[in-house]
């Protein structure tokens, strides 16, 4: 699942989690495209009615189909023009933790990575978990420092080789994390990914 912590309005993290972000209309008839953070795209509607980013509004997806560039076409209930559409652009879609399966045994959720520490193999300090992508060459962590540099490490077992949630840290081979300025040669190749479990978990 991409990612985004999933905090609840009260500041219960982890009770509800990202299951994608509307981006835009599609359209006159009310349909927007959302960009699912779902390991299969469709599941974004699977468990029952979404929540707004705040709480407020209950939404319930029809999924369609899917519109290129890793996003889908969703009708929601109440919504039957464009105009409608438009206003939730950038909107958040929130289940409630519960609602989602269980992952297996050293997988996780996406969203349980971010804000982990992140030291190297040697126990240095590096930054912190912003993000995980997939620009379609594999999963990418992202890590920002202290100053507020961002970095990007592969996310294979050999350059993540362990993620420790009790401890909240995430240990990566320091070589490979790419920093502004640094060239990607520099960096050694890890062919060996770690692959996404169901639902937006990741295998550790």
């Amino acid at each position: 699942m991409a990612v985004d912590r999933g905090e609840d309005p009260d500041g219960d993290r982890g009770a509800r989690v990202c299951v994608g972000v509307i981006t835009g209309a599609h359209g006159l008839q009310g349909l927007v495209r959302v960009r699912p953070f779902t390991d299969v795209a469709e599941d974004v509607g699977a468990y029952g009615p979404v929540q707004s980013e705040d709480g407020t509004r209950n939404f319930t997806l029809d999924v369609r189909n899917r519109a290129g560039k890793g996003q889908i076409l969703v009708a929601i209930e109440g919504v039957g023009d464009r105009n409608g559409a438009e206003a939730l652009k950038g909107e958040k879609l929130y289940v409630a933790r519960d609602h989602l399966p269980s992952p297996d045994e050293d997988e996780f959720y996406h969203a349980d990575l971010l804000g982990l520490d992140v030291v190297t193999t040697e126990g240095t300090a590096i930054g912190t978990v912003r993000a995980l992508h997939d620009f379609g060459g594999g999963e990418m962590l992202e890590i920002a420092d202290a100053r507020g540099r961002l970095g990007t490490v592969s996310f294979t077992l050999a350059a993540v080789p362990d993620i420790d949630l009790a401890a909240r840290r995430v240990t990566v081979d320091g070589a490979a994390v790419l920093w502004p300025g640094r060239e990607p040669s520099d960096a050694p190749e890890s062919p060996e990914s770690r692959e996404s479990g169901p639902d937006g978990a990741v295998d550790g």
